[in-house]
């Protein structure tokens, strides 16, 4: 049988089986609530903010029953999520499930709208690990638990990154990980068709264009009007984003696996307002871009869907709500939210899809689209906590290789004889020497890049050239 047959009656097969779903696969874009923060707003003004941005769903990293609670009775859908430390134990304990469901989701639902269990967050992208076989099993036991306490609205799965593929260009080309396609993603696949939930899967083109600026244009990764279009050369799909191609990898990979129409959910997408100076591409401009677009997408009528899935409803999440100033990782990863910590928008946007895009003001243009050529600095973020950085400045000199020689007594950069001083002198020099063997400029958040020269008088501050 050929592809174009194949594919042919995999879309006959998929449209029938979403001409009985339920309501909850009605055009909905929600946000991802993160509290990885030590400034947020409280629970119940968090919901009123969600409401403001017009979501219609909202997804939780945990159970917070602060947050639950102040969830109760609004419309917003809920997802929850079952930690990544207890799959195991729950894998092979159904007392442990029957708990945990009991527990944290009983007491709220059905007043909270609780919709989703997701079981973990993005297992598969860890190194290799016995939590990735208990993955599955652990699901079940939450699915029984669901059925068992009678919480009929509920679907049960597991966000995954797009690094469970190991190849995805073309998308015809779309296959999973030969480390887990077999033992992991088939029986992932089994249970999802089983139980008519959903494949949850986490979408940044912004990372993939990130990684290759120079082969992926711009606006093709922020879903901008273009003339620019590639063309699948197997399957003949034309695509005018890179949203849609990384989308359609997926569902030929689980096609390959013989699970043609297990239905999508965005579980995250959206794009970095800031960043590190090092990093390209992420500014308010960008980020307001690419999540009004996306909005636009899913949630237009009739629903556009994507090349080999035309016409179909894609439920989705933008992450996030806030930037999250207690993320680790680049700068970036604190800089993803529709809102500021205080409330206030970032910029301006409609999750409901309705304000047309000509609405929106004009934003200034990013001035780091291009990579950035000069020389950076590693230096004391502002407010770091004083204990931790004495800790920090022992760790960055204690690497050898006379790291801090210039600030001991009596050296070039001694003076001014203080503590954040001397540590951005430390971070300077330690990322200058150690940033190809993998040193970051981080110190668990108390450091920052700049471009701004901290040198003075004699003293002459290490720099990284980009």
């Amino acid at each position: 049988m050929g592809l174009f047959t194949l594919l042919a009656l995999s879309s006959l097969m998929f449209f029938a089986s979403i001409s009985i779903s339920s309501a909850e696969l009605q055009a909905k874009v929600g946000v991802c609530y993160g509290q990885l923060g030590n400034n947020l707003p409280t629970p119940s003004k968090s919901v009123e903010l969600i409401q403001g941005l017009n979501a219609k769903r909202v997804k939780i990293y945990d159970a917070n029953p602060q947050i639950l609670a102040a969830l109760k009775g609004t419309d917003l859908q809920v997802s929850v999520m079952v930690p990544n430390e207890i799959i195991t134990n729950i894998s092979s304990n159904q007392n442990l499930a029957d708990q945990w469901v009991k527990t944290n989701v009983v007491p709220f639902y059905p007043e909270t709208k609780i919709r989703y269990l997701l079981v973990g967050n993005e297992i598969l992208s860890n190194p290799p690990n016995t939590t990735w076989f208990n993955l599955v099993p652990a699901m079940r036991k939450i699915r029984y638990s669901v059925k068992k306490f009678g919480l009929k609205k509920i679907k049960v799965g597991t966000p995954l990154a797009m690094d469970v593929l190991g190849s995805s260009f073309p998308p015809s080309s779309g296959s999973f990980r030969p480390d887990v396609s077999d033992k992991v993603v088939k029986p992932l696949l089994r249970f999802l068709n089983q139980t008519k939930s959903f494949f949850f899967v986490d979408v940044y083109p912004y990372f993939a264009w990130a990684a290759q600026p120079t082969n992926i244009n711009l606006d093709y990764a922020l879903m901008s009007p273009t003339n620019i279009t590639y063309t699948d050369p197997v399957s003949g799909f034309t695509y005018t984003n890179l949203f849609d191609q990384m989308l359609d990898a997926l569902i030929f990979a689980m096609e390959k696996l013989g699970y043609p129409n297990i239905r999508l959910f965005i579980a995250e997408t959206g794009w970095p307002n800031a960043g590190d100076v090092d990093q390209i591409g992420a500014s308010i401009y960008n980020a307001a871009t690419y999540n009004r677009n996306v909005v636009k997408k899913l949630m237009a009528k009739p629903n556009i869907g994507s090349p080999a899935r035309p016409g179909v409803v894609l439920p989705a999440f933008i992450f996030a709500l806030y930037n999250e100033n207690l993320k680790p990782g680049p700068g970036t990863e604190r800089h993803f939210g529709l809102l500021y910590p205080n409330g206030t928008k970032v910029y301006e946007i409609d999750l409901s899809g309705k304000t047309p895009l000509s609405e929106y003001k004009p934003l200034p243009k990013p001035t780091n689209n291009e990579p950035y050529k000069g020389k950076i600095w590693c230096v004391v973020a502002e407010g770091a906590n004083q204990t931790a950085l004495a800790a920090a400045l022992s760790f960055a000199c204690g690497q050898g290789n006379g790291t801090c020689d210039p600030i001991q007594s009596g050296g070039k950069c001694y003076k001014p004889n203080t503590l954040i001083a001397h540590a951005s002198y430390a971070f300077s020099s330690y990322w200058a020497q150690f940033r190809k063997a993998g040193g970051t400029c981080n110190f668990n958040l108390l450091a920052v890049q700049t471009t701004q020269d901290p040198s003075h008088g004699d003293c002459k501050f290490p720099s990284i050239t980009l």
